[in-house]
């Protein structure tokens, strides 16, 4: 429904996945005018405790979303960043896993 909703608007000014949306602009000054199209179509009614409006990035289905485009999301890659380092062959074969084609002795 969603994507039928927004067609026109969908890829250009608004990106949606399932009920996540997101109204993006390019200018600032386009901003109010791209909130104001999305609203004029909009048939489902709005959390607003999970809406948040002109901001410059943010979070988007667990994405940081900016001006630059996506960028990674500390909350996401923290565990890999903060892992110890593997000491044993043992502990790299556990964290490789199965899939592996050589075990090492």
């Amino acid at each position: 429904m969603i994507n039928r909703v927004f067609k026109d608007l969908i890829r250009h000014t608004m990106e949606a996945y399932i009920d996540d949306m997101l109204v993006k602009s390019v200018q600032r000054s386009d901003h109010l005018c791209h909130l104001g199209e999305a609203f004029d179509k909009c048939q489902v009614k709005l959390n607003s405790e999970k809406c948040t409006f002109g901001v410059a990035s943010g979070k988007f289905l667990g994405y940081l979303v900016t001006q630059r485009g996506i960028e990674a999301n500390l909350d996401q890659i923290s565990a890999i960043l903060y892992m110890k380092s593997s000491t044993y062959v043992k502990e790299v074969q556990i964290f490789i896993g199965p899939h592996t084609s050589e075990q090492v002795p």
